[in-house]
């Protein structure tokens, strides 16, 4: 494995821009998980969908965008859709969660739409949808590296307030702070993850590492600094472990790489009960 890594370039590409989104996926996902956003991430994927398959159709149509990475717009509907949810939100202000499936559905849509338009970009799609270890380019690298630079950024200069924000929105409200302008930036740099990550994981899968590592993690950490370590760590252990299974079974790596992170929250499950019984005195 070492030595095919060596040798191909987009293996590694690959095994690069999925070490990197093994830790902003899960580092992000642990504010998404404490603000009980984790649908958002849901519907961004859609919407992202709906821009790559809306790119490959006018890559396709327009001979001129013919070179266009779909990365770019689907990072572009990805904002978009965050934007219009932080919209939706303000106009519904008893009934937030409407701009969720509001979105999402758009997003179907759309996507549905554009890929009913065109034809023959099924195996494209599909690596977009499922993830693809020969499919990401050098360029592909640079994008996720460049998100991973301002996710990091985002946390390191907002952490303070993103804690008060996850715990206590009215106290951080009230307190001063511009949560309306902080949570906006929160939703586009959530934006740009799902985006970015969509190469390695699949756009159908992603929001499932920016929440079921942090799940794991919560099952034994006990503040919130070890959460964000241990589900970093979770994380790293699914894409590796991912990756790798994906290339030497031929697998698609978002699957391989979402259910290592399900067999992972398995164990920890099983281990916190065995622990319970022993203490109960049930099991020697």
């Amino acid at each position: 494995m070492i030595e095919a890594i060596l040798s191909y370039e987009f293996l590694q590409n690959a095994f690069a821009a999925g070490l990197i989104i093994g830790v902003i996926a899960p580092l992000l996902g642990v504010f998404i998980v404490v603000r009980r956003l984790s649908l958002i991430a849901d519907a961004l994927s859609h919407v992202t969908l709906a821009g790559i398959a809306g790119s490959l159709y006018l890559s396709q149509s327009v001979a001129s965008l013919a070179l266009l990475n779909p990365l770019f717009l689907g990072i572009a509907a990805s904002v978009a859709g965050s934007v219009l949810i932080e919209r939706l939100r303000s106009l519904y202000k008893h009934y937030e969660e409407l701009a969720i499936p509001i979105i999402l559905s758009a997003g179907i849509g759309f996507g549905a739409i554009f890929i009913s338009l065109a034809q023959g970009f099924s195996n494209d799609l599909f690596g977009y949808l499922f993830g693809s270890v020969s499919a990401v380019s050098r360029e592909d690298l640079l994008i996720v590296a460049g998100v991973a630079l301002v996710v990091l950024a985002f946390i390191y200069l907002f952490f303070k307030e993103l804690f008060v924000l996850s715990f206590d929105d009215e106290y951080a409200r009230a307190s001063g702070l511009p949560a309306k302008w902080i949570h906006f930036m929160f939703m586009i740099v959530t934006a740009l993850v799902i985006a970015g990550s969509m190469r390695i994981v699949g756009i159908l899968l992603v929001s499932s590492l920016m929440t079921i590592p942090v799940a794991t993690a919560m099952r034994v950490t006990k503040s919130f600094k070890q959460t964000i370590i241990l589900s970093i760590v979770f994380g790293e252990i699914s894409v590796i472990t991912g990756l790798v299974t994906a290339f030497y079974f031929d697998l698609a790596p978002g699957g391989t790489i979402v259910v290592t992170s399900i067999f992972l929250l398995l164990l920890v499950l099983a281990y916190k009960k065995i622990m319970v019984l022993y203490k109960k005195g049930v099991i020697a």
